[in-house]
C-alpha cells in the first residue's frame, strides 16, 4: 500500500520544513487541532457507516489525519507496525 508510504514521507518532510499554507504542515505544528481533526474525522465515519454513505471517503480522512496526529505526536508508524505484528496469533 505505496500511498501509506506516501503519506508517511510527506508528514515528515513537512514536519522537517513546513510548508507555509500547507494544511499538513498546520496539524503536524498544531497538536490541539490534529486531536480536534481525528475525533472530529472519526465521529464522521460512524455516522456515514450508519447512514452508508460516503464510508471511503470518511474513512480516507481518518487514515489521512491519524497519520499526521501521530507523526505530530512523534509516534512512529513503524512502531504501531511492530505492536500489530506481535499481537498475530
Amino acid at each position: 500500500m505505496n500511498i501509506f508510504d506516501d503519506l508517511i514521507k510527506l508528514a515528515r518532510e513537512r514536519k522537517a520544513k513546513p510548508i507555509e499554507g500547507s494544511y499538513t504542515s498546520k496539524l503536524l505544528n498544531d497538536k490541539s487541532l490534529s486531536k480536534v481533526k481525528v475525533l472530529e474525522e472519526i465521529n464522521e465515519l460512524i455516522e456515514a457507516v450508519e447512514r452508508d454513505t460516503n464510508k471511503i471517503h470518511e474513512a480516507a480522512d481518518v487514515f489521512y489525519h491519524l497519520i499526521m496526529y501521530l507523526e505530530a505526536n512523534n509516534i512512529k508508524i513503524e512502531d504501531v507496525m511492530t505492536e500489530l505484528n506481535k499481537r498475530k496469533k
